[in-house]
C-alpha cells in the first residue's frame, strides 16, 4: 500500500478511534526500538505470517532515516533452503533479551508453544507488544496491545498498514552529523505553519 492510498484510508477513517490508536501503537514501537539501535523480532502465528507488515517496516525504516525499525522475522518453520534473511526459527524468541522487542501478530489464537515462548521473552526483559483480534492470553503477556475485531469496515492487515506508515512518520531525526534535506524542510515547515508567539 503506498503513500497516497495509507493517506486515503486515512481520510475515511478520520473521527473513529482508529487513526489515534494506530499512532499510539507506533509510537509505542518506535519509542521501544529507537533507543536500543533496533532489535526488533516479528512473529506471527502458526497459520500466518506477517510478511506485509515485515516488507512495510523495511521500507518505512529506509524511508525514514529510521534503520531501527527494520524487522527480522521470525518463523515457524525453517527450510534449510531458505535464505539467510529468512532463516530465522522460534528459538530467535528464546533468546530475546531486555532492549529487544518482540511484536507479535495474530489474526487468531496463537498456540501454547507460540504463548510459552512470549511469555519466556518477556520475563527475560524484552518489551512484548501485539497485534491480534483479541485473544486475552497474548494481550495478558503483553505491554501494548492493539486489538483488531474483523468488521466489514476495518481488518487487521489494514491496521498493519497504519501502523507501519505511522512508526515511519513519527520518526526523530537521527542525531547525525549533517541534518537531511528532509528533516530540514520539515522544521522550516513546522515554523512556517506555527502560530505567532503571544505577546502579554
Amino acid at each position: 500500500m503506498d503513500a497516497v492510498r495509507v493517506a486515503l484510508l486515512r481520510e475515511v477513517l478520520a473521527g473513529t478511534e482508529w487513526l489515534g490508536a494506530t499512532r499510539r501503537f507506533a509510537g509505542t514501537l518506535r519509542t521501544s526500538v529507537v533507543p536500543h539501535g533496533g532489535g526488533l523480532l516479528l512473529v506471527g502465528t502458526e497459520a500466518y505470517e506477517p510478511w506485509h507488515l515485515a516488507a512495510h517496516l523495511v521500507d518505512e525504516a529506509a524511508w525514514s532515516g529510521t534503520p531501527e525499525l527494520t524487522p527480522t522475522l521470525v518463523r515457524h518453520r525453517v527450510l534449510a533452503t531458505d535464505p539467510a534473511h529468512l532463516s530465522t526459527g522460534l528459538g530467535r524468541i528464546e533468546a530475546a533479551r531486555r532492549g529487544e522487542t518482540l511484536l507479535v501478530v495474530a489474526p487468531d489464537a496463537p498456540d501454547p508453544e507460540l504463548l510459552t515462548r512470549v511469555h519466556d521473552a518477556r520475563r527475560a526483559g524484552a518489551t512484548v507488544l501485539a497485534l491480534d483480534a483479541g485473544d486475552g492470553d497474548l494481550a495478558a503477556l503483553s505491554h501494548e496491545v492493539l486489538a483488531v475485531p474483523e468488521t466489514p469496515e476495518l481488518d487487521l492487515d489494514t491496521v498493519q498498514h497504519l501502523v507501519s506508515a505511522a512508526a515511519g512518520e513519527n520518526a526523530l531525526p537521527a542525531a547525525r552529523g549533517r541534518r537531511r534535506l528532509r528533516d530540514r524542510l520539515s522544521r522550516l515547515a513546522d515554523q512556517l505553519t506555527s502560530p505567532p508567539p503571544t505577546r502579554w
